[in-house]
């Protein structure tokens, strides 16, 4: 079974699903940025939103200050990633009006 995940991701979920958006079982490709980041909100259905923290160096002052991206993730059936989990996710086309990113597996739990 070939997957649309366009990287070299050799995780395979153990539950088969039947959502098109899904990375592994539908038709949704993975191209571009790959983040890892925390769930910090899980109360929408099939989606999940996901924080990370990037450092930034100011050029004035040279110093470096901590930036934190939230950005919205769909939630494949077969993943069920939940608040508080450790995920990996990968930049799609878009899914809707907010969402461009795809959980593709939960890394800790």
């Amino acid at each position: 079974m070939k997957t649309s995940v366009g990287y070299n991701l050799e995780y395979k979920p153990k539950e088969e699903c039947f959502d098109e958006k899904c990375p592994y079982h539908g038709k949704t490709s993975v191209r571009g940025k790959i983040f890892e980041g925390t769930v910090t909100s899980d109360a929408m259905s099939r989606t999940v939103k996901v924080e990370w923290e990037t450092l930034v160096k100011d050029k004035k002052f040279s110093r470096y200050y901590k930036v934190k991206s939230k950005v919205s993730a769909h939630n494949p059936d077969c993943i069920k990633a939940k608040k508080g989990d450790k995920v990996l996710i990968g930049e799609t086309r878009p899914l809707s009006k907010t969402k461009h990113f795809v959980v593709l597996r939960v890394i800790e739990q």
